[in-house]
């Protein structure tokens, strides 16, 4: 598994970001979906960089390099929110979840807490 999103720059987020919503990018793809972007050899440097971190692998198609996630957005995202658990909420998933709840108490539609409701009903029933 790569190392957590943790190591990343800003820009390295961003391209990651691009290349997950697209679901594979060239260099002059990534170009495109920046914003501000650096120049094609700067983009070019930082996929290899990433690559060399273990985000991500490529395949040639013609003359040019196709990126690809190495782990799936899903993987990478329960990572990150292991290593968010863990530094910020001592492992308390309780902790995290009342954070968020209070943080996002106006975002929150009532379809939201519904399904917040038949989550944690679930997760009861099943024991966890």
């Amino acid at each position: 598994m790569p190392n957590s999103q943790k190591n990343l720059s800003r820009r390295e987020r961003q391209i990651m970001d691009i290349i997950y919503r697209k679901g594979q990018a060239t260099a002059a793809e990534v170009m495109e979906n920046l914003p501000d972007p650096p120049g094609y050899s700067a983009v070019r440097a930082m996929l290899k960089i990433l690559e060399d971190k273990g985000h991500l692998r490529h395949k040639q198609q013609g003359p040019r390099y196709v990126f690809l996630p190495k782990v799936s957005r899903e993987k990478a995202k329960r990572s990150a929110v292991k290593h968010l658990l863990q530094t910020f909420f001592d492992g308390s998933a309780a902790s995290a979840v009342a954070t968020l709840l209070d943080v996002s108490r106006s975002d929150l539609s009532n379809a939201d807490l519904d399904r917040l409701n038949r989550l944690i009903s679930q997760a009861k029933k099943e024991g966890r």
